[in-house]
Parts: C-alpha cells; sequence; structure tokens
C-alpha cells in the first residue's frame, strides 16, 4: 500500500513538473516544407509532437476541451510551425477580418509566441485564424497583457501562413523569416516558446505551457525551446519603395484649393547582425492615415492623439519603455500656424497664399536590438523640415514668407538591461535640437523595475531630469517609487510620484501638467476560477491623496472603488464610484501659475458593460452620474453602441454617445486688462456618432469605412473673478451674454481599400472628406442635434482621393533570382 501511495506521488510530482517546465528539442532541416495548409512534407516527420493543452480560460487549469498538435522546425533562413487543430468541423468559426483584427470577433486562431533572448520580458507574437488572416505583435514588460491582448500589434513582420479545412479540424503552416525576429549570436541558443489556440464558440483559450492569471507577466510563462545550434541566417535586408498620388480639394474663404499630390520614397530596413536592425524612412508620405478624434478641449489639458503613422508604430517599443517618445511631436502642426492664421484674419489686406498645417518629415531612422548579455540598445533620429508660410498683402501683391517651424532635430537613446526574472534598469535619453535661437530641449531618465523570484512583488521607480534652453532657461524633475504585490488574489500597490515646478518633456514626450505631490494606495481582489455564478470577477479600493509641489499646498483627497464581473453567458458589467469627500484646490484649471479653483466635495457614478461578443448582434453600453450638490452641478452621460456581423465578410457597427453639464464652473479663457483670469459657469452639451464597416473580399482585400461627427455646445450664463482662497466671486461688470458662446463641429469620412497582393506589399486607395477649418453652424438657431447635423452637410467639405503602391524587396530573393 505505502509503495503504491509512494508511486502516485511520484508520478503527480513528475506530470507536475512536466506541466511547470515544458521543453522541447529544436530540430534543425535541410529541406523547408511547402507552406500550403497541410503537414504531409516529410520535413514534419522529423518534429516532436507536442500536445497536452491547458485551459488559460474559462476553466482555469483544465485541461483543453480538444486536442492540439504542434511542430515546430527550423533551418538558416526561418522557423516552421504546424498546428493540427481537432474540432467538428461545422463548429469552426471563420470570419473574414482586417489584419491585427481579430479580437472579439468570430474566429477561431492559433498563435505562436518566441522570447529569441529568452530574457523572460520580450518576445514576438503571429498569430493565424480560421479564415488565413494574420496578427503580429511586439511583447514588452511595460504592454499591459489582457484577454486577447498580448502585445504592440502596430508592429508588422513579413511572414508566410496557410490554413485549410480538414474533417477533423483545420491545419495552420506558418514560415517566419529571421528577417522578422532579432535573437543573439551564439552556437547553441535556447528561445521561450509559448503555442495558443482559441476557439470562439466557447471563448476558450489554451496555452501548451500553463500560463497561470494568478502569476503576474506572460513570457516568463513560456516553455522552452533548446538547442537551436548554428543558425547562420542570410543577409536581412529589404526595401519597400512606394509611390502615391491623389487629389485634395480644401475650402477656403474665396471657393476651392485643388491640389496634385504626388509623392514617392522608400523604407529600409537592414540587419546588421542576428541582433541588430537598422530601418530608415526617406521621404515618408502619411496622408493615408485615419483622422484624429478632435474634440472641443476645454480643459487645461492637451489631447493626446493615437499614433496611425506606420513607422511610428513598428517596432518602438525600446523607445516607448520610459513613457518618454510621444512620436505626434514630430511632424506635428508648425508653431506659428495659428498666429499665422490670427494675423490674416485681423487685417482684411492681408490673404494666406500658403500656409502648411503639417510639418514635413525628411528622414527618420530607428537602429535597435539586443545583445545576448540581455542588453537592449535602441537610437532613434528625425529630421524635419522648416515650415514656412506665404502671406499676401492684396493692395501691393508683395508676398512675405513667415517661417512657421525651424529646421529640427529629434533623437532618442535607449540602454535596457534586462536581469534575472523579469527584472530590468533602462536608461533613456530623449533631446530636440531646432534651429537659431529656436528652442532646445533635453530630458534623461533612469527607470528600474524589480521582482522577486517567483514575481509576486515589485519594487519600481524612476528619476528623470529636464533642460529647457530658451530666452530664459529652466530645468526640472520626476521621481516616483513604487512597491506591489503583483501576483495571487489580492493584490496591492503604494506609489508615490513628484514633478517639479518646471519638469518639462513635451519636447518629445507627453505631460498633461506637473508640479503636483502624489501618493497613491490602491487594493484589489482578483477571482479567476468560475463559480457558481461568474467565469470572473474582481473588486477593488484606490486612495489618493495630492498636493501642489510649489508652493507645496494641499490639492485633493480621493478614493474611488471599481467591480467587475463576467457573466456565465458572458456579458460583462463594470460599475466605479469615485468620491472627493471633502473640497479640493485644481492647480491647472485656471492656466494662470500660483492661481487655483478651490471645487466643493464631488461624487461621480459610472455604469458599463457589454453583451455575448459571440453573437452576430454586440451591444457595449455606458452611464454616467456626476454632482456637485453645493454648486447645483449635475453631469450626465450615455454611452450605446451595436455591431452587427451581416455574414463572415461583413460588419457594421455604429456608437454614440451623449453627455451634460449643467452649471459646470470652469476657465472662460477670458482675462481682465491686468492678466487676471476670468472663470465662467456654463452649459456643456457634447454628442458623438461614429459609424465604422468592414467588409473582407478575402483574408487579403478589405474595404473599410469610418464615419465620425463630434458636436458640442457651450453656452454660459454668469461670470466670475477667483479670489485668494480660490473661491468663486461675482464679477462687477458681467462679460457680455453670449460673447463667449460655441457651437462647434467636427465631420470626418475615412474610407480605404487594401490589398495585400504579395507578402510585404500592398496597394491603398483611399478617400477622405471633412468639414472645412473655415464653415460654421449657427447654434442659435440649430440648437438640436439633428438640425444641427442636417446643417453639416449643407457647408462646405474637403475631399481627398490617394492611391499608394508599395511593393517589398527581400534582397535574398533578388539575389536568388538573378
Amino acid at each position: 500500500m505505502k509503495t503504491r501511495v509512494l508511486v502516485l506521488l511520484l508520478l503527480f510530482a513528475v506530470l507536475t513538473a512536466h506541466s511547470q517546465n515544458r521543453s522541447v528539442e529544436a530540430v534543425k532541416i535541410t529541406q523547408a516544407p511547402k507552406i500550403d495548409g497541410n503537414l504531409d512534407d516529410v520535413a514534419w516527420a522529423a518534429s516532436p509532437v507536442l500536445t497536452d493543452f491547458i485551459q488559460n480560460f474559462p476553466n482555469v487549469g483544465e485541461p483543453a476541451s480538444k486536442k492540439t498538435e504542434v511542430r515546430i522546425l527550423y533551418d538558416n533562413t526561418a522557423i516552421y510551425v504546424g498546428a493540427y487543430l481537432y474540432d467538428d468541423p461545422s463548429q469552426i468559426r471563420k470570419q473574414f477580418t482586417a489584419r491585427d483584427d481579430e479580437d472579439r470577433k468570430d474566429v477561431d486562431y492559433f498563435s505562436v509566441f518566441f522570447d529569441t533572448y529568452h530574457d523572460k520580458q520580450n518576445g514576438f507574437q503571429f498569430l493565424v485564424t480560421s479564415a488565413n488572416v494574420q496578427t503580429d505583435a511586439r511583447l514588452s514588460p511595460t504592454v499591459q497583457v489582457s484577454f486577447g491582448q498580448f502585445g504592440d500589434k502596430t508592429w508588422e513582420a513579413v511572414w508566410e501562413s496557410q490554413v485549410s479545412m480538414k474533417n477533423d479540424g483545420w491545419v495552420v503552416e506558418m514560415r517566419i523569416p529571421y528577417l522578422s525576429l532579432r535573437f543573439p549570436k551564439s552556437v547553441i541558443q535556447t528561445w521561450g516558446v509559448q503555442f495558443l489556440r482559441f476557439m470562439r464558440r466557447n471563448n476558450e483559450s489554451s496555452y501548451w505551457k500553463h500560463v497561470d492569471p494568478q502569476v503576474s507577466g506572460f513570457v516568463n510563462q513560456f516553455g522552452d525551446l533548446a538547442n537551436l545550434k548554428n543558425i547562420q541566417p542570410p543577409l536581412r535586408l529589404s526595401f519597400s519603395p512606394y509611390v502615391s498620388t491623389g487629389l485634395r480639394s480644401s475650402p477656403e474663404k474665396n471657393g476651392f484649393n485643388k491640389t496634385w499630390l504626388r509623392n514617392g520614397g522608400m523604407d529600409i530596413k537592414y540587419g546588421l547582425n542576428e541582433s541588430f536592425t537598422f530601418d530608415a524612412t526617406l521621404i515618408p508620405d502619411f496622408g493615408q492615415v485615419v483622422s484624429d478624434n478632435v474634440i472641443n478641449n476645454l480643459t487645461p489639458y492637451e489631447q493626446k492623439f493615437t499614433e496611425n503613422r506606420p513607422f511610428f508604430t513598428e517596432g518602438t517599443e525600446l523607445f516607448n519603455k520610459a513613457g518618454l517618445f510621444y512620436s505626434r511631436r514630430i511632424g506635428r502642426i508648425p508653431s506659428k500656424y495659428f498666429a499665422v492664421r490670427s494675423m490674416v484674419d485681423a487685417d482684411p489686406n492681408l490673404e494666406i497664399v500658403k500656409n502648411p498645417s503639417v510639418t514635413q518629415l525628411y528622414n527618420a531612422i530607428k537602429f535597435s536590438g539586443r545583445t545576448d548579455q540581455k542588453l537592449g540598445i535602441g537610437v532613434f533620429n528625425a529630421l524635419t523640415a522648416p515650415m514656412h508660410a506665404r502671406i499676401r498683402d492684396k493692395t501691393t501683391g508683395e508676398i512675405t514668407k513667415i517661417e512657421t517651424e525651424p529646421i529640427s532635430n529629434y533623437n532618442i537613446i535607449v540602454l535596457d538591461q534586462a536581469l534575472k526574472g523579469r527584472s530590468y534598469i533602462t536608461f533613456t535619453n530623449t533631446n530636440v535640437l531646432r534651429n537659431g535661437a529656436a528652442r532646445d530641449a533635453n530630458v534623461s531618465a533612469f527607470d528600474f523595475a524589480l521582482y522577486n523570484k517567483k514575481s509576486t512583488y515589485l519594487l519600481s521607480g524612476t528619476a528623470r531630469y529636464s533642460k529647457i534652453w530658451t530666452a530664459n532657461p529652466y530645468d526640472g524633475f520626476n521621481t516616483s517609487l513604487k512597491f506591489a504585490k503583483v501576483s495571487g488574489y489580492w493584490q496591492y500597490s503604494f506609489v508615490n510620484n513628484i514633478e517639479s515646478k518646471n519638469y518639462d518633456p513635451n519636447d518629445l514626450g507627453f505631460l498633461t501638467a506637473p508640479n503636483e505631490f502624489n501618493n497613491t494606495a490602491s487594493v484589489s481582489y482578483n477571482q479567476i476560477t468560475p463559480t457558481k455564478n461568474f467565469v470572473t470577477y474582481s473588486y477593488g479600493l484606490t486612495v489618493k491623496q495630492n498636493y501642489n509641489f510649489d508652493p507645496h499646498k494641499y490639492a485633493m483627497f480621493q478614493f474611488s472603488t471599481r467591480a467587475f464581473w463576467v457573466f456565465k453567458n458572458f456579458w460583462d458589467v463594470t460599475v466605479n464610484a469615485i468620491i472627493n469627500p471633502v473640497s479640493y484646490n485644481d492647480f491647472f484649471e485656471l492656466q494662470t501659475p500660483g492661481r487655483f479653483i478651490r471645487f466643493k466635495p464631488n461624487f461621480v457614478y459610472t455604469l458599463d458593460g457589454s453583451t455575448d461578443s459571440r453573437k452576430k448582434l454586440f451591444v457595449s453600453y455606458g452611464a454616467t452620474y456626476a454632482v456637485t450638490p453645493q454648486f447645483s452641478n449635475e453631469y450626465y452621460a450615455w454611452a450605446l453602441g451595436a455591431r452587427y456581423r451581416f455574414n463572415n465578410k461583413f460588419s457594421l457597427s455604429l456608437d454614440a454617445e451623449k453627455n451634460f453639464e449643467d452649471k459646470n464652473r470652469g476657465f472662460a479663457f477670458l482675462r481682465e486688462t491686468n492678466g487676471d483670469p476670468i472663470a465662467g459657469r456654463r452649459d456643456i452639451t457634447n454628442m458623438t456618432s461614429l459609424l465604422t464597416g468592414t467588409y473582407n473580399f478575402t483574408s487579403r482585400q478589405n474595404l473599410t469605412l469610418r464615419v465620425r461627427h463630434y458636436w458640442s455646445k457651450v453656452i454660459y450664463d454668469k461670470f466670475y473673478n477667483i479670489d485668494v482662497n480660490g473661491d468663486f466671486v461675482d464679477r462687477a461688470d458681467p462679460v457680455p451674454r453670449g460673447g463667449n458662446d460655441e457651437n462647434f463641429n467636427l465631420f470626418n469620412v475615412d474610407a480605404f481599400f487594401t490589398w495585400d497582393f504579395r507578402l510585404g506589399s500592398r496597394l491603398i486607395v483611399g478617400y477622405k472628406n471633412w468639414l472645412g477649418e473655415d464653415e460654421y453652424v449657427d447654434g442659435t438657431i440649430n440648437t438640436k442635434y439633428f438640425k444641427n447635423l442636417r446643417e453639416v452637410f449643407n457647408i462646405r467639405h474637403g475631399n481627398e482621393i490617394t492611391v499608394r503602391f508599395i511593393y517589398f524587396l527581400d534582397y535574398n530573393q533578388l539575389r536568388k533570382k538573378h
């Protein structure tokens, strides 16, 4: 009896160790398999078969409900992955989607992950859906892993895949060339490797090496691909020349300005060795990007926009690690663009001949990689052209040339040393040099993260210093320190952040406001195994206490709670409460140093959620209610979205949201003659409608449509001065009624036909429509939303149609043909 028990215990220990430390021996081949969605090539017989996947969601730790078999091979040019995914063919979900857009779509998929430096922090993802649509992503410690999202999908690599349907499931084959990977130069290597299978009908995610949601991190839970020997990759050199042309018609005061658009340039990618890559873009054209979601910004903070330009999104995770790289600074609106417009508007004898709204980029380069000692090195440089406006005097005909942006050079240097486990230290330096006496800037940053062996606890921090050279130079600093329990059902954190008065990283980074001293504590409970009523749920509490740094004054005390549930039917609900129980001082609202507004206690409650995204009709919703009783100030907001999947090729979404705030108080963007700020009381109504649609002809051809209308109405009814205590004081001489009211509209149409006709090569036909900059809808007449929208269609719009052709050339293919 004792012997039997001992044997069972040993067997359990062996199985447990196997499940926790999975490893596969790499097999090198001389004859590559044909990538056709079948595993009948002789080469596949040499590979061991990997199976016994384990669920990560919804039933954590249980065996996968369907069998999966994976094979992996390599040679001197590429890694090959083949997977047989057993299933009932009638149950396989096969919706066509756009590239990188499988999330929440009706599609099954298979994915492989590589940690090529085996640092348990950084990696690559390659995913293929059952409709043979590709997704790829870069994984890094700073990317938050969530359900269906593992890394930065803006990175795009060139690789092959094919799928085929079988009587008992489906097969995927992948060829990932070393052109799309980085790895150390070593005779014998071990990589981290992971395989994921997702089945849409039951939202089941299963991994070859079990990923425990209670353990912090993702890459640190990979298995091993061992004994990769004598990889001798070919020269990694590729070219992507492009040409583009089109026609733009923009409304102006006296008609339309028609412009013939034409451009040409090239992207170059050169692998200096297995580890380091040099990327360059020459005379880039960024015309075919989605329009920004501009709003009527009444806050003192700059609006941050999403980066949609490929060169600034692909392979930039190293440069983004310290959070000091906001790439929209490069090629921004020229700094004196609006000053020129204001000058012309103030003088009827002047007219604009030319006033570019975007700064031209001459070229940009990226150099990045990681040594075999796990030191990441990144160098970034971009050079923008000087921009000039031309103004004509209507009387004399004389044209005056005004520089609106000087020639500028943007630089980033990053040194990132990966330590044991998930720990790292990083040094980052950014600097901007502008021609002549224009402003120059430099920011240096040191970041670290230290995890214990089991990734249960984290100690992290930053130290940053900025120096700005202007007529009156200034400098500043930022420090932060965090201690947290990051694994387990119960998690907590304590954070201190200090930003000095003159800390300014905004020449190449993004910071809404400095001059803060903040302390934050949070605790959460996370249930990841299913219960009787829920698939998963979590609860959280956060407490904040903020001060103004200089002078050191109380700013705010706040606590917030959060509850999140996923039900058995895969509906989800999130509830939040944010409470400021005592008065707080806002040192930024008045946009005046040393002045602040004292706001009264307020309370904010939010509710949002969504239905089962597996269904043809998917609905999302949200609602917010906020109140400041002593100001009789109330805020209401709602949001409703619906997506309908007509078939596996066509889907359409409509999202609408509206918010209304009664008796909002804040800076009225007016000042007294002595410069003192004037505050106002106003009613604010904002409404946004967004229509999006996708039609996928094939896995490589799709048509996308995006139509957005944004309407903002602001009506003032009272104006105030602010005393030294931050309190509102009625003005003796009221500002004239209606003088500061607003009726602000934005309208954009973005439509693109994309055809990936060859690996890495693409044809894009784009159409854009927008409301003219000088067009205005009278808010006193068009007070209702639909009446306002109807008038938007009756005024002048700009239009643009473009064609862009990109052709990918691999040096090795050219040499082989030659």
